[in-house]
């Protein structure tokens, strides 16, 4: 497995804290002025030249366009100044594959929970490159489920994070929330009724008083306790999902290793819950080192990596011309399989 040799990490967070959530023109800007020198103080850091690299790799997809083509742009500008091959890589892929960096990589066949910003599927991987979809969500991913209900109870952006804060001081049985296709039987996601029922819960707790004949506002807001105990309830709800979810597709594919990754992966409820479940089912559950779940470069370099160790990087490693694209839209698993990879 390919190492890490350095590793920078520039956030938006606090620019887009602001606004509420992320404005696409703000984080394309940022990223023309960030990413040279992150890639500068990675080089330091790994205590290589530039003309070490044997090949670029950048994140072709999917995500914001204006900032897939800043990294896009810059990938194949500096693969034609060293004459080096430049690899468009899946970002999912890269979460995906993100497990094999830490201390306890996974080996393959795995079950794979995919939870990352809009997200939510579950995948049976066998290898680099071949993954088979088991199932997703059907609207409102789980990290769409976090960041919207954190809106609702007033908290600062990123929601997700803010909300499992909150958590910690809440009862998680305080509301029972729905838990969509809990028991539907198949592998699929739904969170948009979660939002709702916390909008619901909301409202009920937050009391009106009328200000004039026609005119009422919000006067008493949810004291600290209740959004701490909707904060948990809420948590809870996409936490059982998750795991109940993942368990069932253990179960249909036999498997006994299951790999978790994306933002919400760092969630501390979401992998108390999961470590408890497969400590009793006897299966080993792997997750990326906390720091590396959230969106970062060396996920793309790593899945870069394996794609070429795998032998699935040949069309991207001729490119004579540095011509390249992005793929806003693209869904994980249109990825080719190895040819002729035997199981």
């Amino acid at each position: 497995t390919p190492r890490l040799l350095g590793h920078a990490l520039h956030s938006q967070i606090e620019m887009h804290r602001a606004y509420g959530g992320v404005v696409p023109e703000l984080a394309s800007r940022d990223h023309i002025r960030r990413v040279l020198p992150l890639a500068d103080a990675v080089m330091a850091e790994a205590g290589r030249p530039l003309s070490a690299i044997d090949a670029v790799a950048y994140t072709r997809g999917p995500g914001l366009a204006g900032a897939l083509l800043v990294g896009s742009g810059v990938a194949c500008a500096l693969g034609m100044a060293l004459g080096k091959p430049v690899i468009g890589i899946h970002h999912l892929e890269g979460h995906l594959l993100s497990p094999f960096l830490s201390a306890d990589p996974p080996v393959f066949p795995f079950v794979a929970l995919l939870v990352s910003g809009g997200h939510t599927q579950l995948m049976l991987v066998d290898g680099v490159g071949r993954y088979e979809l088991l199932g997703e969500t059907i609207d409102d991913a789980a990290g769409e489920a976090f960041d919207k209900s954190a809106k609702l109870l007033g908290l600062d952006y990123p929601g997700g994070p803010a909300l499992a804060r909150l958590a910690q001081a809440g009862d998680p049985q305080a509301f029972r929330f729905p838990r969509p296709l809990l028991h539907s039987g198949d592998l699929d996601f739904s969170f948009a009724g979660l939002k709702t029922a916390v909008l619901t819960q909301v409202k009920k707790l937050a009391h009106a008083r009328p200000e004039g004949p026609a005119t009422s506002r919000l006067a008493d807001p949810l004291t600290p306790q209740q959004r701490a105990d909707v904060a948990a309830s809420v948590q809870a709800a996409i936490v059982d999902v998750l795991v109940k979810k993942s368990l069932a597709a253990l179960e249909a594919t036999g498997l006994r290793r299951l790999v978790v990754a994306g933002g919400v992966g760092a969630n501390a409820r979401l992998r108390a819950q999961l470590d408890a479940a497969c400590q009793r089912r006897q299966v080993r559950v792997h997750y990326p080192e906390l720091h590396l779940c959230t969106d970062n470069g060396a996920m793309i370099a790593l899945a870069a990596g394996l794609r070429v160790q795998a032998g699935l990087a040949d069309a991207a490693l001729h490119q004579p011309d540095y011509r390249f694209d992005v793929r806003p839209r693209w869904p994980l698993a249109e990825l080719a399989p190895a040819p002729g990879a035997a199981d």
